[in-house]
């Protein structure tokens, strides 16, 4: 009989997911070379060629678009397992503020391995701005928190450090129009400093529409009708990133930083904090300058 190497379809899940060797290493805490090395045991294994490394960006083969299916399920079960069979049945619940505009993609995977570490354990998920989030987590309504910002404060943890990037309409126009039509919420921690960095530049802009709907702005957006600025790799599949050539300004990166509240929990908390953590580190590094709030 022959037995798949679990850690071996964990990074090959790992690189699939990154969509390289490098990302998949930082997410998984291992050496670039034992993240390597795994795959090519794992091809070995099997006798089948499972990336196709003839391009700067590692594809899957077919092979591999196959594998990568069962290894999911194989390594949910594994997890589901190891859980439930070694976890103490620890019973609580937490409130986790995300602001709206990072949940995706990162926070449906957190809570769904939290889930299957913990699960007589609630995370209560709360999405807001990031201005409000602070604001409820000084008055101890919500127990761990992330953050976009510019800074960090203290008692704060940096996860990563992402460009702020300009996003419209898949082959949209919008940004080419002057005055510059920009559609943020009204809460939108990025809205002020981006205003600020189109009047710098001399670049006229109004707002071409004020809601505090995330959907009314995604939509007007995505009807090609105004721009808006997002962490890159953060935005809905349905915008798309501006390649501007210069006729916009180079904005910056923001941070994310989680903050948490000392609850005692032990081995829970720490194992939620570093889901979180996880999720973001590896992130691609913003510019060094950072877009004034």
């Amino acid at each position: 009989m022959r037995n798949l190497d679990l850690t071996a379809l964990r990074s090959f899940v790992a690189v699939a997911d990154t969509g390289g060797v490098t990302k998949a290493a930082g997410f998984l805490n291992l050496t670039q070379s034992a993240v390597s090395m795994q795959l090519k045991r794992l091809e070995e294994a099997l006798n089948l060629a499972l990336l196709d490394r003839s391009s700067r960006v590692i594809a899957l083969t077919p092979a591999g678009e196959q594998l990568l299916s069962y290894a999911r399920r194989m390594l949910d079960l594994n997890d589901e397992i190891y859980g439930r069979l070694t976890s103490v049945d620890y019973e609580g619940e937490f409130v986790l503020g995300v602001p709206h505009d990072i949940v995706y993609p990162a926070i449906p995977d957190v809570l769904q391995k939290f889930a299957t570490a913990y699960p007589r354990v609630r995370v209560q998920l709360l999405s807001s701005f990031t201005r409000g989030l602070k604001s409820q987590f000084a008055r101890g309504e919500v127990d761990i928190i992330l953050t976009t910002e510019a800074g960090l404060e203290p008692g704060g943890e940096t996860l990563a450090s992402l460009p702020l990037v300009w996003f419209g309409a898949p082959g949209g126009t919008a940004w080419k129009h002057r005055p510059l039509r920009l559609a943020y919420e009204g809460n939108c921690i990025f809205r002020v400093g981006v205003q600020r960095r189109l009047d710098d530049a001399g670049i006229p802009w109004e707002m071409a529409v004020e809601s505090d709907s995330t959907r009314t702005i995604e939509a007007t957006v995505s009807a090609d009708l105004a721009v808006h600025t997002m962490l890159a790799g953060t935005e809905p599949r349905y915008f798309e990133r501006i390649q501007h050539g210069g006729a916009l300004p180079e904005l910056g990166g923001m941070n994310i930083n989680m903050y948490c509240r000392e609850l005692g929990q032990g081995p829970i908390l720490e194992d939620l904090k570093e889901l979180l953590a996880s999720a973001y580190r590896g992130a691609p590094v913003a510019p060094k300058e950072t877009v004034m709030v």
